[in-house]
């Protein structure tokens, strides 16, 4: 156990993170190279100030090892959204979703329609990723082939999947902002309402209007038409394909774990590569492995289906556990708890609470890499402080929510950010002007909370009312 309970200086905690972001800025923007050297620079620079306040090598070794079992949910998530991905492009189900998805939808209403169907499923089985990692890859496919840019696209999709994932009662996240702060889940759904469906309408909005620009003229329609061609040439289509990815659907909405249904995805689409595509075991295993590879002489089909596979997620899975290793040393060693009891200093009014709970969230995404650890730790900074101010307990968890769940996405190195990364192929960076839910429901909050509206206070009896924190609260993977 880590036992050192000598009080960690601010200064000496911001220290890692100041180091690591000027050190990720350098080695991103100038060097134009990965994050993985940063965090590991971080973590380097965390475990000697730790060993500066006292800390064993023992205790900063035992710190990292947390870090990274914290991260092994994500990790086997990682690698089955991989096996699927690779499956489903062999078996032809990808393509299937594509063809008929180019014949139903029009490139004018294309990013109003992938966002609420990635919202319908995010809501039905309660995970963001499953959602982009099955749906969003077919809605990537379907974009890009008409002609509408991949960040777009992306964009859209990430607004709709983690609107689903932030309302649904079966998201795990949802349970835990819940479930950390005493609210019942219900409650806490219903509180997320007032700043989740303007946010929805206003990305809905700019969806549609910029859709305009993307009407479907005789060279989209040649291109759309083109892609039709090719898809048919290359895979056997059929209509009874569909049925592997809404069994996998129904199988989560029935509340079968996402690991089960996964694997009943991983294994149906490795049965359609065999006997419905025709290929043999051996290349069905490679793209297991190494990912699809097809070579249909088409730039864009190419590029859309040489993907997924074991081997495709060793990037993201490398990256979650640097990153992992320094979110450990700064939360196991009180480091993250300082920053977090300094900003507690802009709490005086319960005007500046969400704000500044919002804002932690946000800090623990970016430097603990971890969604997960954005809602616990502010969970257990801020619970008696909302306690004290009067304040019901929704109004933290869904400040939790608004300012952790959602801006996971805009951090390059989070877990979140690197799985969007190497499930739908476009950077953080990239599709952040277009993920308008994940930052248009945090401006929304903060607005609220400065005018007053939607923020609860305890009515009279309620004073007493239980504000629970389980410092030992599971934490479940990502899904």
């Amino acid at each position: 156990m880590i036992q050192n309970n000598r009080p960690m200086p601010f200064l000496l905690a911001i220290t890692p993170i100041v180091l690591m972001v000027a050190a990720m800025l350098i080695t991103i923007v100038v060097l134009e190279g990965a994050p993985h050297i940063p965090l590991a620079f971080g973590t380097v620079i965390a475990a000697l100030v730790a060993a500066k306040q006292g800390f064993s090598w023992k205790e900063i070794e035992e710190s990292i090892y947390k870090g990274i079992r914290l991260a092994l949910p994500a990790v086997v998530i990682i690698i089955l959204v991989g096996l699927a991905i690779g499956s489903w492009m062999g078996g032809g189900i990808v393509a299937t979703m594509i063809y008929y998805g180019l014949q139903l939808m029009s490139p004018e209403l294309f990013l109003v329609s992938i966002a609420l169907m990635c919202a319908v499923v995010s809501i039905a089985i309660g995970s963001s990723w499953s959602t982009m990692g099955t749906i969003g890859i077919a809605g990537m496919g379907i974009g890009i082939s008409m002609g509408i840019p991949a960040p777009m696209v992306a964009g859209a999709v990430i607004t709709g999947a983690y609107f689903g994932d932030k309302m649904s009662p079966l998201s795990d996240t949802t349970n835990l902002a819940s479930g950390l702060t005493g609210t019942d889940l219900f409650v806490h759904i219903q509180h997320m309402l007032y700043t989740t469906i303007p946010g929805l309408l206003i990305a809905l909005g700019v969806y549609w209007y910029i859709s305009t620009g993307f009407a479907a003229g005789e060279a989209e329609m040649a291109r759309i038409n083109t892609t039709l061609t090719v898809l048919q040439d290359s895979f056997v289509i059929s209509p009874w394909l569909l049925l592997v990815p809404l069994t996998v659907i129904a199988m989560v909405a029935r509340k079968v774990p996402a690991l089960p249904a996964l694997v009943v995805g991983v294994v149906l689409g490795f049965l359609c590569q065999i006997f419905i595509q025709g290929d043999d075991v051996a290349t069905a295993m490679s793209a297991l492995q190494n990912g699809y590879v097809i070579e249909s002489g088409n730039e864009v089909i190419d590029s859309l289906f040489n993907r997924g596979g074991i081997d495709s997620m060793m990037y993201t899975v490398s990256m979650t556990i640097v990153a992992m290793t320094f979110g450990g040393v700064l939360e196991n060693t009180g480091m993250l708890q300082a920053i977090v009891d300094k900003m507690k200093g802009l709490t005086r009014s319960a005007r500046a609470l969400v704000p500044t709970t919002i804002g932690s969230c946000f800090l623990t995404n970016a430097t603990c890499s971890e969604q997960y650890i954005s809602v616990v730790v502010p969970a257990r900074m801020f619970s008696k402080v909302y306690h004290e101010r009067g304040l019901h307990s929704k109004n933290l968890s869904r400040a939790l929510e608004d300012g952790g769940t959602l801006t996971s996405v805009f951090i390059p190195w989070n877990t979140c950010g690197v799985f969007i990364l190497a499930t739908l192929g476009v950077g953080a960076w990239e599709y952040a002007p277009y993920a308008i839910l994940n930052f248009a429901v945090p401006i929304i909050s903060i607005i609220y909370a400065i005018t007053g509206f939607s923020i609860v206070k305890l009515k009279p009896g309620e004073e007493n009312e239980a504000f629970v924190i389980d410092d030992d609260q599971g934490v479940k993977a990502h899904s």
